[in-house]
């Protein structure tokens, strides 16, 4: 009897976010993300199982339209809906907001994708402030959509 290899499975993609320590007070910017694509129905499952618990449920997700590929107005995320609201305003240009409520407002910087690691690094570091919280593990076995 011959045994064949089983093939390895490949690990699912490190989740690329820096939040901003909690201080008690609001900030412009609650942390940083860094997508591999700007395709949405991809990407947005990885980001939501990725968040806090503490930051609840999260219901809809504002963006901007004009970077992102096209998705419907609500998505099956993990068990929940997502609701989509796209943007075309330049101050949403590289913003993602998350909504939760009874929860709040989260408001993330997005790193385009096709960023380099050496520039993405900086930018990432400056938004969360020097004790950040990474979320840079392998996240939990979500199911990544198909595009």
């Amino acid at each position: 009897m011959t045994l064949t290899p089983q093939p390895l499975v490949p690990s699912p993609p490190l989740l690329r976010l820096c939040l901003a320590p909690h201080a008690g007070g609001p900030r412009a910017i609650d942390g940083a993300w860094w997508p591999r694509s700007y395709d949405l129905l991809a990407e947005l499952p990885w980001l939501l199982a990725g968040l806090p618990r503490t930051w609840g449920h999260i219901t809809s997700v504002m963006l901007n339209g004009a970077v992102w590929s096209s998705a419907p107005g609500r998505m099956f995320v993990a068990g929940q809906v997502v609701r989509l609201r796209r943007s075309l305003t330049a101050t949403a240009a590289h913003t993602v907001v998350l909504l939760a409520p009874g929860h709040g407002r989260w408001d993330l910087l997005v790193v385009p994708p096709d960023t380099t690691e050496e520039a993405a690094k900086p930018i990432m570091e400056s938004v969360a402030g020097a004790r950040s919280v990474v979320a840079s593990a392998p996240l939990r076995a979500v199911p990544r959509a198909r595009s």
